[in-house]
C-alpha cells in the first residue's frame, strides 16, 4: 500500500487533472499594458486550457503520453509525459476528479504569443492498480500556466504547481 501512496503523491506533484466542470470560475480580466485581451481570445484560451485538463486525465488514465501532443508543448509536455511513463513503469494509472478551478488571466504578451494564467485548483487523485482504486488523495494547488497559440488552438507550454 505504501507504494501506491508514494505514487499518488508523486503524480499529484508531477501532473494535473482533467476538468469535470463541477466548478470553474474565471475572474474578470484587468490587464495592464499595451495589448487588450479580446473576449474571443479570452474565451478560446479558457476553452483550450480546460480541454487540456481533460486530455491530461485521459492520457494519465490510459498511460498514453502521445495523447498529450494536441494540447501540450515544451516543458509542460515533457514533464507530463515523463510522469505518465513513470506511472506506467509502476504498472499503475491515475484518475483525477476536480472539484473547482479559480482562474485568473495574469498576463498577455504584447506580441500576442503567450498568455499566463493562475489557476487555484482543488481535486482528488486516485491511483489504480488495474481497475482497483488503491489510494485517493485530496489536493489543493496553485498552477502557473503559460499558453501559446498554435495552428487553431492555444496549447499549454508551462504548467507549474505550487502545493498548499
Amino acid at each position: 500500500m505504501s507504494r501506491y501512496l508514494l505514487t499518488c503523491a508523486f503524480l499529484a506533484a508531477g501532473s494535473s487533472i482533467a476538468v469535470g466542470q463541477d466548478y470553474v470560475r474565471v475572474e474578470p480580466t484587468h490587464l495592464q499594458g499595451p495589448r487588450q485581451l479580446q473576449e474571443q481570445t479570452r474565451s478560446a484560451v479558457i476553452r483550450d486550457y480546460m480541454q487540456a485538463w481533460k486530455t491530461l486525465n485521459i492520457a494519465s488514465d490510459r498511460n498514453d503520453p502521445t495523447l498529450l501532443d494536441r494540447d501540450f508543448v515544451g516543458s509542460a509536455h515533457h514533464k507530463l509525459a515523463e510522469s505518465i511513463h513513470q506511472q506506467a513503469a509502476l504498472n499503475v494509472r491515475s484518475r483525477y476528479r476536480d472539484k473547482s478551478h479559480d482562474i485568473q488571466i495574469a498576463f498577455y504578451s504584447p506580441d500576442g504569443l503567450s498568455i499566463e494564467l493562475i489557476d487555484n485548483v482543488q481535486y482528488d487523485v486516485e491511483v489504480l492498480d488495474h481497475d482497483k482504486v488503491e489510494a485517493t488523495q485530496q489536493v489543493s494547488a496553485r498552477y502557473i500556466v503559460v499558453l501559446t497559440p498554435a495552428e487553431v488552438r492555444w496549447r499549454v507550454r508551462v504548467f507549474q504547481a505550487q502545493f498548499e
